[in-house]
């Protein structure tokens, strides 16, 4: 089974920079999507960030301009740089990665992380 292990997240000062890592237990080659999610307390989770295979990105507009995705396929990894931060982004942050299945080349699976927790400070 496919794992993604997340690491960095912790408390900051508003204002501050936190660098979150997600790991993959195979070649992250082998998804055409990975991304960030969060999910603050009483709010449904959103997409942060994705990263898609052929290189391009998006961002919510909450936080364009503060965060970056990026990937570094040597080291199975994925990252988030997150600047500025606002008390706002505190929230727990999940990777994700999708995959088509080999049995139906229509449908994807997704993978999830156990999140790491962020917490911003005023």
């Amino acid at each position: 089974q496919v794992q993604l292990v997340e690491s960095g997240g912790g408390l900051v000062r508003a204002g501050g920079s936190l660098r979150l890592s997600c790991v993959a237990s195979g070649s992250i080659s082998s998804f055409y999507a990975m991304g960030w999610h969060r999910q603050a307390p009483g709010k449904q989770r959103e997409l942060v960030a994705s990263i898609f295979s052929g290189g391009s990105t998006n961002y919510a507009d909450s936080v364009k301009g503060r965060f970056t995705i990026s990937r570094d396929n040597a080291k199975n990894t994925v990252y988030l740089q997150m600047n500025s931060l606002k008390p706002e982004d505190t929230a727990v942050y999940y990777c994700a990665a999708d995959r088509f299945t080999s049995l139906n080349p229509t449908r994807s699976t997704r993978y999830w992380g156990q999140g790491t927790q962020v917490t911003v400070s005023s």
